[in-house]
């Protein structure tokens, strides 16, 4: 018999078990960064629908007040392109743990506010701290997992964000009645910590490469040129733009639409626009496994049209529970649309600049995000007919015309039912 290393036999149970050990680990680190990205989205969320009362609270004008949206929106945008460049130099989770630590700090000091002004400036520096976390999850993602299996992980991530959305769009309106507006951002930031305080047991699950210097400015815009020289990265890139434009713009503004067309109070317009982020928290990881296995041809048309419809139908005198409805086909259009883009984002770039990649993606929505609040309020002047008219119309073009952008977008290989593989 020939000589065989001691516990030659127990070895592929080690390794077994390892496995078995590692995915658990990883489970429990995407369950926990999946939170964290839930939570950043609450907080963004829950300021829209108490516009209104933000404006009764620091006694100025609600255009005013709604500045703040686009002020956390336009600095998180910004400072998504430097955490991804350092990220890639540096390591995913140190950038990750000092945006989540940052992030906590400044919304619970945003409950220390006392005008509108100091409102926008914590704003502002919440929206610095804040946009480290989600773009790294996703290149994180595309770090351990090839193009066709990233669809299901997305799934998870997007889904959490959707139950963010959902929680922050109805939730913050909804207790805000019974725990004032303060509590809402300090109940934030201590779930936030928490989280972080957890993840520290997985620091080690994520990239561990030694630090490299930092890219010289002609190496960064050098790596946005590779990123965007291609067809397929600019029609991207341009789409998660409007789509940005769009959905901010008809969301920012719900609140207001709201109390102007029904006299809704607070509570109420919590529990009107209750629907938005339920599709998404529900069916993000069977799209994401849709994707999977079918592409994104047909879905990424599909949810520009329905999202166009959506803002369209509220341009007419509708009763208030239509509305809702309306409401929950915008959400799901956004979860048809916005999550795929994100896929296809992961495929452009290669593995020395993923975080780069993914800054400018975060980098381009936050700043749609940011302009369409800006812009839908002030086309408000003219009233919120017209907004939506001209919001919707070009949505739907968009849409229509993403049939034949987007055809090609299908499965490289497709995936194999289980207990198929060769």
């Amino acid at each position: 018999m020939p000589n065989r290393p001691p516990n030659f036999e127990q070895r592929p149970h080690t390794e077994a078990a390892d496995r078995t050990i590692r995915l658990k680990q990883h489970k429990n680190l995407f369950t926990l960064l999946s939170i964290a990205a839930g939570l950043i989205f609450l907080q963004g969320y829950m300021i829209a629908p108490l516009i209104p009362r933000l404006a009764e609270v620091f006694n100025v004008p609600v255009q005013e007040i709604g500045f703040i949206v686009p002020t956390y929106m336009l600095s998180y945008a910004l400072m998504a392109l430097f955490y991804g460049v350092i990220s890639d130099r540096f390591g995913r989770w140190p950038v990750i743990r000092l945006s989540l630590a940052i992030f906590v700090i400044c919304t619970a000091l945003t409950a220390t506010a006392q005008t509108s002004s100091q409102m926008a400036m914590w704003r502002l520096l919440t929206g610095i701290g804040a946009s480290g976390v989600i773009p790294l999850t996703f290149a994180l993602i595309a770090d351990l997992f090839p193009f066709e299996q990233r669809g299901s992980k997305l799934g998870l991530v997007f889904a959490a964000m959707e139950g963010g959305m959902a929680a922050g769009s109805a939730g913050g309106a909804i207790l805000e009645p019974f725990v004032g507006w303060r509590s809402l951002f300090v109940g934030t930031a201590i779930l936030a910590a928490f989280v972080l305080w957890r993840m520290n047991r997985y620091g080690d699950l994520f990239d561990t490469s030694p630090p490299k210097n930092l890219p010289s400015i002609r190496q960064i815009f050098g790596g946005y040129r590779q990123i965007l020289s291609s067809f397929r990265g600019q029609r991207t890139y341009a789409y998660v733009l409007w789509n940005g434009i769009y959905h901010s713009g008809v969301y920012t503004w719900l609140g207001l639409y709201l109390s102007q067309r029904y006299q809704m109070d607070a509570l109420t317009i919590g529990l009107t626009i209750l629907g938005y982020g339920i599709p998404g928290l529900l069916l993000s990881s069977l799209i994401g496994h849709a994707v999977d296995r079918w592409g994104r041809r047909w879905l990424i048309p599909s949810g520009l049209v329905m999202s166009a419809l959506a803002g369209i139908v509220m341009i007419f005198e509708i009763p208030a529970n239509v509305t809702t409805v309306a409401v929950l086909v915008l959400s799901l259009g956004y979860d048809l649309t916005h999550p795929l883009f994100v896929g296809i984002v992961t495929d452009l770039g290669d593995d020395n600049n993923l975080g780069q990649t993914m800054g400018l993606k975060v980098f381009t929505l936050f700043t749609g995000f940011g302009i369409g609040s800006l812009i839908f309020g002030e086309l408000l002047n003219f009233g919120f007919e017209v907004s939506l008219t001209i919001f919707g119309g070009i949505q739907l073009i968009a849409g229509l015309i993403a049939v034949l952008l987007f055809w090609q977008e299908v499965p490289s290989q497709p995936i194999q039912p289980l207990g198929e593989e060769g």
